[in-house]
């Protein structure tokens, strides 16, 4: 299937089902917890394989809760995507693996900072449309476009974010997906990986749906965070030297 070690598909599953877990509780996660990870294992698989598992979760995510979406709001945020969508595959074709990783490590480390500070934001069309924009730029150059726009929805409803955030997210991803292919940077490897890897989502997608109401909050927010710092800044460190 692929020219990847036993240990490398079995540390990438891993992530994967957590970051699916961690999705299906507070509406993202999968692309922020595993993009560091795969990224750190084997490079050559970002962004494509975890954009593919992110339109997968987000998929399920949307049909499991799409009664609770807020469609003014996305109607705001999707459209300004398109043409960040266009600079991320730029982005990819443009540079080094290397340089991506340190992009990705970045943005994965400024969104840790950004919710451990719990920045408030107005939800208006500005920053919606801008945290679009964003979004579909470092989603579509690293896989990792959720930070932006979840960062209006900190202080909402959880369903109504969950559902929201699926919409952009997967909408989001076709688009960044379509970017990528017409830049020829939609490599068969990771697709394929996508493909196998993808029992793992709905394994998560289930766990994390029937636990939501268990988990305690601030103890797993912080737990994932570590996660996400630790493995970004391994990342940083590797794409540097």
């Amino acid at each position: 299937m692929t020219d990847l070690s036993w240990q490398v598909v079995l540390v990438i599953g891993l992530v994967v089902t957590l970051g699916a877990y961690v999705q299906a509780v507070v509406g993202l996660g999968l692309g922020l917890l595993s993009a560091p990870v795969v990224a750190l294992v084997e490079p050559s698989m970002v962004p494509v394989l975890t954009l593919w598992l992110a339109l997968l979760i987000s998929g399920l995510n949307l049909v499991d809760e799409h009664e609770h979406v807020d469609w003014r709001s996305t109607a705001w945020s999707l459209p300004a995507r398109v043409p960040g969508t266009v600079l991320g595959a730029w982005l990819v074709a443009s540079f080094t693996e290397e340089q991506i990783g340190v992009a990705l490590a970045v943005m994965v480390l400024v969104a840790v900072a950004l919710t451990v500070h719990t920045v408030d934001v107005p939800l208006n069309p500005a920053t919606l449309a801008t945290a679009g924009f964003v979004a579909g730029a470092t989603g579509t150059a690293t896989s990792v476009g959720g930070p932006p726009i979840a960062l209006l929805y900190q202080r909402g409803n959880p369903k109504v974010v969950r559902a929201t955030l699926s919409v952009f997210f997967f909408v989001g991803v076709i688009l960044s997906l379509s970017g990528l292919a017409i830049a020829g940077s939609l490599d068969r490897e990771p697709s394929v990986l996508a493909l196998a890897m993808s029992p793992v989502v709905v394994i998560g997608y289930v766990v994390g749906r029937r636990t939501r109401g268990l988990v305690d909050g601030d103890a797993f927010r912080w737990g994932v965070l570590v996660v996400c710092t630790v493995a970004s800044l391994l990342l940083l460190v590797r794409s540097v030297v």
